[in-house]
């Protein structure tokens, strides 16, 4: 995979001619044709992201996608020649619509908090059932690393690591958690089990509980991290020995 460059903004293409990723960033508007394909990728991106997510992928169709942006098949296929190529589009949008959520939460929030965030996450999740199964799709796809999705979200889960790990360690001084804890180690724990409930969400034909497995993880979490007692229901995600990991960094 390369990358084609535009303003300091990076677009991972399989080739020269074909764009990838969406990124969303509409607050600075290009100039002349750039401007206009910009934000016809845009629509056509949230359109397919809301047929997704009503109707699933295997269902949708590129006529409809179509339709929807406003724009004729043929202009659907001169920016995305195949469904794979708006397949990966839209994963990087479910990406970044991910983000901007946790970007609103507040940046003093503690980090037993932000474990209670983890369970609104998911119930946002569930909100949008067809996005959970085109997250496994293209999870499988970024399994192979050959393909343009493979770096995506791999840089992906490094920074989600990152991000989670710093909102954890304000526990520290908000919760009075210890400082000796591997916070990377519990926050890719934490994203590791609502990523495995979406798989076995998609793999039951929706039997499992995403919500009630992310909010049983937090509160047995909670309880490993203060020595509180858990909760006697909920389902049975155990806590990982990683909450008392001492921090190697």
């Amino acid at each position: 995979m390369h990358s084609t460059v535009h303003e300091n903004r990076v677009y991972p293409v399989f080739n020269s001619r074909i764009v990838l990723s969406y990124r969303g960033d509409m607050g600075r508007r290009a100039r002349g044709s750039y401007s206009v394909g910009i934000e016809r990728r845009t629509r056509i991106v949230e359109a397919a992201a809301g047929r997704f997510s009503a109707e699933g992928y295997h269902a949708t169709t590129m006529t409809s996608i179509a339709a929807d942006a406003g724009i004729s098949d043929s202009g659907l296929l001169h920016h995305f020649p195949t469904k794979k190529h708006l397949l990966l589009a839209v994963a990087q949008y479910r990406l970044d619509t991910s983000a901007e959520w946790w970007d609103t939460l507040p940046a003093e929030a503690s980090g037993l908090a932000t474990l209670d965030a983890m369970v609104d996450a998911a119930r946002r999740l569930v909100g949008q059932p067809g996005l959970i199964e085109l997250f496994v799709l293209v999870s499988a796809e970024a399994a192979d690393p050959s393909s343009p999705a493979h770096t995506v979200f791999a840089q992906r889960y490094d920074g989600a690591v990152e991000a989670l790990a710093d909102r954890l360690r304000q526990g520290v001084h908000r919760d009075g958690l210890p400082a000796s804890l591997d916070y990377p180690a519990l926050a890719r724990e934490c994203i590791a089990v609502s990523d495995g409930l979406q798989l076995q969400w998609v793999l039951s034909d929706g039997a499992v509980d995403i919500v009630e497995g992310v909010r049983g993880h937090a509160a047995r979490l909670t309880a490993a991290l203060t020595g509180a007692t858990e909760p006697e229901s909920g389902p049975s995600v155990p806590v990982a020995e990683a909450a008392t990991v001492p921090d190697r960094q």
